[in-house]
């Protein structure tokens, strides 16, 4: 998570005396909290700030899997950690089928609870940091003009410049300023590096082999 931005646990259970008896858990360890008494009332919550959910699987409104649910069609959805005092086989397995950190059958030791939320916000950690990457590396291609876009192609497949020149008919001299170009722009000092960023965004290489100069 970013410098500055602390946590926050999101704690989701119609009882009145759960959601305080975490809260004053969860603040006692040093956690920020926001507690709601309704799925409903948390989605209706704004902003994506770091952190994770502790989430009540039965509730009147919206019960616990349906809210994972329906936070899993957002963009970006925090870390689960459900609470059960119904808990059942095929729940926990829908549950963590689905990406939930853990699944707690109350009363709920204080101890387990407590690296729950910490394995949560790691994970939550983790993938921020990684949208963040695939972000940047974004940033980076949208740079590329359409030229260099195709050389960059052709690069990350292994072909020489003047392979690429023939397969693009431009001459060799050109490709090496569009490829320095490339290099530059995704700030990459050599073709692995340019190879694992681009992985990362899916993009295919294009093979010069079938028009290489013999």
């Amino acid at each position: 998570m970013n410098a500055g931005v602390q946590a926050t646990i999101f704690i989701v259970d119609d009882d009145d005396s759960v959601r305080r008896a975490i809260a004053n858990l969860l603040r006692a360890a040093g956690y920020a909290t926001s507690t709601f008494a309704s799925g409903r009332e948390f989605l209706d919550h704004p902003g994506d700030e770091p952190g994770c959910v502790i989430l009540d699987l039965c509730m009147p409104d919206t019960n616990g899997l349906e809210l994972q649910e329906q936070l899993a069609c957002r963009a970006y959805h925090p870390p689960i950690v459900f609470l059960s005092g119904q808990g059942n086989v095929s729940s926990t397995a829908s549950a963590l089928k689905k990406g939930a950190v853990d699944f707690l059958e109350k009363p709920i030791n204080d101890d387990v609870l407590l690296a729950a939320v910490a394995d949560a916000l790691q994970r939550d950690q983790k993938k921020r940091e990684q949208m963040q990457q695939t972000a940047d590396i974004a940033a980076r291609l949208a740079k590329l003009s359409a030229r260099e876009f195709q050389v960059l192609q052709h690069v990350i497949a292994g072909s020489l410049n003047k392979q690429i020149a023939y397969a693009l008919g431009i001459s060799e001299k050109t490709i090496k300023v569009h490829r320095a170009r490339v290099m530059e722009k995704m700030e990459a000092h050599s073709v692995a590096k340019l190879v694992r960023l681009t992985e990362k965004m899916g993009v295919h290489p294009i093979d010069s082999a079938a028009t290489k100069v013999q």
